[in-house]
């Protein structure tokens, strides 16, 4: 999903830069790398020293996004939604600061489509939030993002192989704002 990025990227929870290596530099003009984690910032600078695009982080939260209204192309968000406190306000400022035309990339794990792995899910969800750094294993990705006023484009899910059910549901895809 990450090659698909250009222009001007926001990039929401950038963590320690595991995406880096995978932008198109023939497409992107600069990331903003966002994450509250400063510790985590501090090894994505390390990776982002011999990039042929700059890089600028922003230490905060996602629901704190400090750009102004359509000035980024692309924002992308991977295996962030599931931490995020208010992911709903978070989406809501990722669809403010997109210009006309820009597009949300998205890859996310979340609620799964069998109603055995969904009990497992709401089972453990308050155990996994305390030991995973609130991650949720049973958000609605889809639903989220079309709450907070996108139209997803070109959605595929599947569950990931090698992973628990109850963890490796994963939807990727993109989405524009309506």
């Amino acid at each position: 999903m990450v090659p698909r990025a250009q222009g001007r990227v926001l990039e929401i929870g950038i963590g320690s830069g595991l995406n880096l290596p995978y932008y198109d530099p023939a497409k992107v003009e600069c990331v903003i790398g966002l994450d509250p984690a400063e510790v985590m910032l501090t090894y994505a600078k390390r990776k982002s020293g011999d990039l042929p695009f700059p890089v600028e982080y922003l230490a905060l939260e996602g629901e704190n996004i400090p750009l102004e209204r359509a000035s980024v192309d692309t924002v992308l968000v991977t295996y962030t939604l599931c931490t995020i406190p208010d992911a709903l306000q978070a989406l809501g400022g990722m669809r403010r600061v997109l210009k006309p035309g820009g597009q949300l990339i998205f890859c996310e794990h979340g609620k799964a489509p069998d109603a055995a792995v969904r009990l497992w899910q709401d089972r453990l969800n308050p155990l996994w939030g305390r030991i995973g750094g609130g991650c949720n294993l049973n958000r609605d990705i889809p639903a989220l993002i079309e709450a907070a006023g996108f139209r997803i484009e070109g959605l595929e899910s599947a569950y990931l192989p090698g992973t628990p059910r109850f963890a490796g549901f994963n939807y990727w895809g993109a989405a524009v704002p309506r």
